[in-house]
């Protein structure tokens, strides 16, 4: 672990503590047909609060930021317009829009390039989906004050590591190494490996070891650290990015930070987390956001009979779902469309979408 001085930056603007970055450009696709081209996954209430998961994720991060001046988004051109009506708030200048999506690793580059731009090699960045929910404030925001002052008095690359409380199959793992040391009472340990998502009886290997958390996707960083660190592993990316910026990427590869960056990085870090996360990654999340919900989990206006372990959603509250003899079925009504799909399979809509992409007249549905 490579320790350093703090140094004060030396640039006209000054470096705010902390500078926070939405990453914005996501689909969502599996929360089809709520979730559509124009309207993506972070842009709706699945709650019933009325607050969007991006609005949620900026006002999470706001008390951290200290203001809107130090919020920045990273999006996609499509939905730049819905990122400015969601948060009128945003400078215009902390908002950088991608001309085409290429995942993670462009956008972490990208954004990283531009605040080292106006404020220097020293500020503390911090990359955060815009699509998670975080049950409590109070620890989520213990939890990056920690990783925080380890990003700033270290050469690291924290990733905030999720303490898993079953075997999960979506997510990626991380195995926690050595133990460096407590930042603000948290343990924060050296990365041992990344392992993509495993089959069930591996990640309960995982889980029963006690040493593996989830990939939350949530990184803190100094912005000269990462840029040193993507110049060695991703030298072309860097090259594209440094002499074109924007205007570079219909060159460049899609791919994740975490399979440019972080499974090869020997600067990675792991703070494990446990302020109540979720993904939101499909429908069925809807039964994790309301755990004390009786037989069904009903967003709707819904009369069933014989009906239980369902998840049930509409957009208008006039209409109205029946059901009868229906068991673990996802059922969503949305415009001029109805889903019904059975709860293992809601990770196959990704794959009814590109089915309705081949023929034109479903082309509206997306």
């Amino acid at each position: 672990m490579v320790k350093r001085p703090i140094v004060k930056n030396t640039m006209i603007n000054p470096a705010p503590q902390f500078i926070p970055v939405i990453l914005a450009g996501g689909k969502g696709e599996r929360f089809w047909p709520l979730s559509r081209k124009q309207r993506p996954k972070q842009f709706l209430s699945l709650d019933g609060s009325g607050v969007s998961l991006l609005q949620g994720t900026a006002d999470r991060l706001l008390a951290i930021a200290g203001g809107w001046e130090n919020l920045w988004v990273i999006t996609a051109a499509p939905i730049a317009a819905g990122i400015a009506e969601q948060l009128p708030n945003l400078p215009t200048q902390n908002c950088l829009i991608e001309p085409e999506g290429k995942d993670t690793a462009p956008a972490v580059a990208w954004a990283s390039l531009e605040i080292a731009k106006r404020y220097g090699d020293d500020a503390i960045i911090g990359f955060f989906p815009a699509d998670h929910w975080i049950g409590d404030q109070p620890a989520y925001e213990q939890t990056l004050s920690a990783a925080i002052a380890f990003a700033q008095a270290h050469d690291a690359i924290v990733t905030l590591g999720i303490k898993p409380n079953s075997p999960a199959t979506g997510y990626g793992y991380i195995e926690q190494g050595e133990l460096q040391t407590q930042s603000d009472g948290l343990p924060v340990y050296k990365v041992s490996r990344f392992t993509e998502k495993p089959d069930r009886d591996l990640a309960q290997t995982f889980l029963d070891s006690g040493r593996f958390s989830w990939n939350s996707g949530m990184f803190i960083f100094r912005a000269g650290v990462v840029l040193k660190e993507l110049a060695h592993h991703a030298p072309q990316l860097m090259q594209i990015l440094n002499q074109k910026g924007a205007d570079g990427y219909a060159e460049l590869e899609k791919k994740s930070i975490d399979y440019v960056l972080m499974e090869k990085t020997q600067l990675a870090y792991v703070l494990p987390a446990n302020f109540g996360w979720d993904d939101l990654g499909d429908w069925n999340a809807l039964e994790r956001l309301f755990p004390d919900a009786p037989e069904n989990v009903t967003l709707a206006n819904h009369v069933g009979r014989d009906t239980s372990g369902c998840i049930v959603y509409a957009s208008d509250d006039q209409e109205v779902i029946a059901t009868i003899g229906l068991k673990d079925v996802v059922i969503v009504r949305e415009g001029n469309v109805t889903l019904v799909v059975h709860k293992d399979s809601t990770q196959d809509i990704k794959l009814l979408l590109k089915q309705l992409q081949s023929e034109e007249k479903y082309q509206s549905l997306l």
